[in-house]
């Protein structure tokens, strides 16, 4: 990913929260197969574990068996009979925001109009990771249950507290009316243990310990005060959440620009 200085996000915290906020990242490798493609993608719902030992972080997931690019991935491992195996190829995970837009030139109300010198861009917002995998992939292992057994638990966990907390907002005047069915909390105890087992048979576990890792925030930071302010009204006039989202997102940049250029 092309990161230029004044797009590019280097705080650790701030790219552990942007993962956590968005944690259905593209899975990539490129492993040499006679039988499946070079380079392979997959979307995966990510966990994210720090700790105080470990700045950068371990990202944990699954794939199904029946993707080839599992396939792919099983083939290349050294088969020496243990159920958790390292990858020898380093792979890339990327994590992109939600909220993202095309920007029309009509927006630079500084610019446009004095020179003509602007063209359509996208603001976006993403992160990279790249890191070793190790994967767990004996169905018979105990390690591999066992990761398996917290990786379902904790993302089951991270979609029902995390993404359905809209569900949640009871008591707040703008909630809207939910059915009292879909405020309990569903867990994975809920279904047959029988059934989970079944399940987790056709999966294998996906665990990158992060080597280096990076984000782009590009929110119009780079163009004048001016014409970011055209940007902000532009992106409000839409009359929508995302066009709202976005003009706030390009007002703190821009306010982060400013403040850092008045202290250089």
């Amino acid at each position: 990913m092309y990161l230029r200085e004044i797009h590019a996000e280097h705080d650790i915290p701030t790219l552990h929260a942007f993962i956590r906020e968005n944690p259905l990242g593209i899975f990539t490798t490129a492993i040499d197969s006679p039988l499946h493609p070079f380079i392979q993608s997959s979307h995966i719902p990510w966990v994210l574990d720090v700790n105080d030992h470990d700045d950068l972080g371990t990202l944990r997931g699954h794939l199904a068996r029946a993707n080839p690019q599992t396939k792919a991935i099983i083939d290349s491992l050294h088969q020496d009979g243990s159920g958790s195996q390292k990858l020898n190829k380093q792979v890339l995970i990327l994590f992109t925001s939600s909220v993202h837009h095309y920007v029309t030139p009509k927006f630079y109300t500084e610019t446009k109009p004095s020179t003509g010198k602007v063209v359509p861009t996208w603001n976006y917002a993403a992160v990279q990771v790249y890191g070793e995998a190790t994967i767990h992939h004996r169905v018979d292992d105990e390690e591999t249950s066992e990761f398996l057994n917290r990786q379902i638990d904790d993302l089951s966990n991270l979609g029902e507290k995390k993404m359905m907390e809209i569900m949640q907002r009871d008591g707040q005047d703008e909630a809207p009316e939910v059915d009292d069915r879909w405020k309990e909390q569903w867990r994975v105890t809920d279904a047959p243990p029988k059934y989970v087992e079944l399940l987790k048979k056709g999966i294998i576990g996906v665990e990158i310990k992060i080597q280096s890792i990076g984000g782009k925030f590009k929110m119009s930071q780079e163009m004048s005060k001016a014409d970011r302010e055209g940007v902000i009204t532009g992106f409000k006039s839409m009359g929508n959440e995302m066009g709202n989202d976005l003009a706030e997102i390009v007002k703190r940049k821009g306010e982060l620009v400013d403040a850092r250029n008045r202290h250089t």
